[in-house]
């Protein structure tokens, strides 16, 4: 198998073109092109459609995708691997994280976990929600911390609990001192919008609907991170949690109740915690690193916890 045929399937299936996937690997379309036309004639299978500049994945593709990522990511790996074999240090204990959590739960676990493992070090790589998923479908990584539900399959989460859902505004507006804001409140000020590929927006867009009500957003962003940034601007509104407020901007932001009450859940993945031949240092590392992101989620009083936890469960 040629492997930059693989990696520029890979390429093209996370960006959406054969453009964007060339300009990734430094290549010529039309190297790219022959490239993956070389993938398509070895394994007899045609991974896309042409249709005019586009190229629309089969259901091969698609099927083909997690397994192409997994090799990648295996290939890419062995330097790190060889360099781990001739070291004495431990191997780091690889943590992926959707990017709005980072600086307000994984960051802080991380700080926590070095306390209490200090010889343990720590990978932390970061990814929008939507390209978590596909990160972990190739199940390299040893803790995974998200919003759920996750848009792909995934083991069974180990629940931290949810998280109310409040309006966040500068603590100088006049709002900022009422208790419990609803959408006769903010009518006139100006909405900031998370875009409808995320968790939040799509809960709160139900829930408006629920009860008729529409917000009309007046900006619109893809990051929680520039949400906040905006709202401690004074640019107007959005919803926020207490895990996802970056700390460094909770002094001047206000995070209000609002009603129609509504909560995100957060969990963390342990997906080669239960596989034979797991290390069993690594093992406890990565439930130590799940006891630090607990520790962080009940010290910042985000809200209620559920029974659903799959390490909770009495055999």
């Amino acid at each position: 198998m040629n492997l930059r045929s693989l990696k520029v399937f890979v390429f093209v299936m996370e960006e959406g073109t054969l453009a964007r996937a060339a300009d990734r690997m430094n290549l010529s379309q039309s190297a790219a092109s022959r490239l993956l036309h070389l993938l398509e004639d070895e394994f007899a299978v045609e991974l896309f459609r042409r249709d005019r500049k586009r190229l629309i994945p089969t259901v091969a593709a698609e099927r083909f995708y997690p397994e192409a990522l997994r090799i990648m990511s295996q290939v890419e790996a062995l330097p790190d691997f060889v360099k781990q074999i001739q070291s004495d240090t431990p191997e780091p204990l690889r943590v992926i994280a959707q990017t709005r959590i980072v600086n307000g739960l994984v960051l802080p676990a991380i700080a926590h976990f070095a306390k209490q493992m200090p010889d343990q070090p720590v990978k932390l790589e970061i990814h929008l929600r939507r390209d978590l998923g596909r990160r972990m479908m190739n199940d390299r990584y040893d803790v995974g911390v998200s919003a759920l539900p996750m848009p792909v399959v995934q083991p069974a989460p180990h629940i931290l609990g949810a998280a109310s859902l409040k309006v966040a505004i500068a603590k100088d507006h006049p709002l900022a001192t009422l208790s419990k804001l609803g959408p006769k409140d903010v009518t006139g000020i100006p909405y900031i919008a998370l875009d409808e590929t995320t968790v939040i927006r799509r809960i709160v867009d139900r829930e408006m609907a629920a009860y008729g009500v529409k917000l009309k957003a007046a900006h619109e962003v893809s990051l929680g991170t520039a949400a906040y940034r905006m709202v401690h601007s004074g640019l107007g509104f959005t919803f926020a949690d207490a895990v996802a407020l970056d700390p460094e901007l909770s002094d001047d932001i206000a995070l209000i109740d609002w009603h129609p009450h509504m909560a995100i859940e957060f969990g963390y993945f342990l997906p080669n915690a239960e596989k034979p031949g797991k290390i069993e240092d690594k093992t406890m590392a990565a439930h130590a690193f799940g006891d630090a992101l607990r520790h962080v989620f009940d010290h910042r009083g985000t809200g209620r916890h559920t029974n659903t936890d799959p390490g909770d469960k009495k055999h």
